[in-house]
């Protein structure tokens, strides 16, 4: 007969930069006091579970995550694994969503004027600029292909992201155990796609909370 494992997956609680609308990626950010809360709350939510191995990224919101997480599970094993970290922003890191906007928009719009697309603008100037900007960054968070300056893909994210989850399954079934993984919004979207059998348009629509929790089950 076979075993049922379980597996728990979160995402840490808010940080200042995500407080702030700063691109974090791999630079490291604390919990914010209602990150700290948030965090609780997946805590309480998992409180009666049993969980036998946790993962968390080296970084250190993922990790303090973890550590609430575990107050409900002192004995429980833990890994730090590079793979499941944050998607890089690469030279976008430690910026502000609004800079990243204005520089953007404004250059789109220099080349519009330069190939005589659009005319010199007075009161729409503005507007136009901040809507070319917000374009482009949606595009960077939503596209699965487009890559940062320097930074990565979410086409990047989910081969890292895979090669974890096959040696996490290896793991699982050798030793039947339950897991919790403390993940990133963006390393959150491969595991969704995974288990949830997602396409790449659902999955890149995805809005992955602060204080809850996904579960899925395993056959071992």
């Amino acid at each position: 007969m076979k075993k049922i494992c379980k597996i728990y997956l979160f995402r840490h609680g808010q940080t200042f930069y995500n407080r702030e609308h700063i691109f974090t990626g791999w630079k490291d950010s604390q919990l914010t006091p209602k990150g700290k809360r948030q965090a609780q709350k997946v805590a309480i939510k998992l409180k009666n579970k049993k969980i036998d191995l946790a993962f968390q990224s080296d970084l250190s919101r993922s990790k303090q995550t973890l550590k609430e997480v575990l107050k409900y599970h002192p004995k429980t094993k833990i890994i730090t694994d590079k793979r499941i970290r944050e998607r890089s922003y690469g030279t976008l890191e430690g910026k502000h969503h609004s800079s990243f906007v204005k520089t953007i928009g404004e250059n789109e719009y220099k080349t519009l004027l330069h190939w005589h697309r659009i005319d010199h603008l007075n009161k729409e100037r503005i507007k136009l600029i901040n809507k070319l900007g917000r374009s482009e960054l949606n595009i960077i968070r939503r596209s699965y292909t487009k890559k940062p300056p320097r930074g990565e893909s979410i086409k990047m994210v989910e081969r890292r992201v895979k090669s974890f989850i096959i040696d996490m399954l290896r793991i699982i079934k050798n030793k039947k155990i339950n897991i919790a993984i403390s993940a990133h919004g963006n390393s959150m979207r491969p595991f969704r796609r995974y288990f949830e059998h997602l396409s790449i348009k659902k999955m890149m629509q995805l809005e992955n909370p602060f204080d809850d929790y996904f579960e899925y089950t395993v056959k071992v």
